[in-house]
């Protein structure tokens, strides 16, 4: 009788670490999250990418009566930039804010009183294609650490 014996304990140890980080999925997860965050922070930073639409003539004479002008876009007192937050688990990674004006920057639309003023969108929570080929490279080093250097 012939008997073969394979020595599997290199495939055995990998596919306990795929196992392990199939299952743990937050290291991950928080690296995306923080790569969305600071994706939002550079659109701050830059006044949107592409760039927003700037502010009216009328809105940069009561920033200057305020004293608010010179500025930024969308950074009148920080209040919108420093509300910006990310969460992760095992299952998701986001990035928002719970400022209540938030989403009328965000989406645009009808504001102040008797909603005549129209605000452009100036949309800050999102992703420009370099930003996903960030996350896209993160997760491929995360699969490298499980397979070794081999990405499937």
């Amino acid at each position: 009788m012939i008997a073969i014996k394979v020595d599997d304990s290199q495939v055995q140890k990998k596919l306990e670490k795929l196992a392990q980080y199939a299952v743990d999925r937050c290291r991950i997860m928080r690296r995306i999250a923080q790569l969305m965050k600071d994706a939002v922070e550079e659109n701050f930073e830059k006044e949107g990418r592409p760039k927003w639409q700037p502010l009216s003539l009328a809105t940069i004479k009561a920033r200057q009566r305020k004293g608010y002008w010179p500025g930024k876009i969308l950074q009148q007192r920080g209040r919108l930039t420093s509300s910006i937050s990310s969460y992760s688990d095992n299952d998701k990674a986001v990035v928002g804010t719970n400022v209540v004006y938030a989403a009328i920057h965000q989406f645009g639309g009808k504001a102040g009183r008797g909603r005549k003023v129209k605000i452009p969108a100036r949309p800050y929570l999102q992703l420009t294609d370099e930003d996903i080929s960030q996350i896209v490279k993160a997760i491929e080093e995360y699969l490298k650490a499980i397979f070794g250097g081999y990405v499937p």
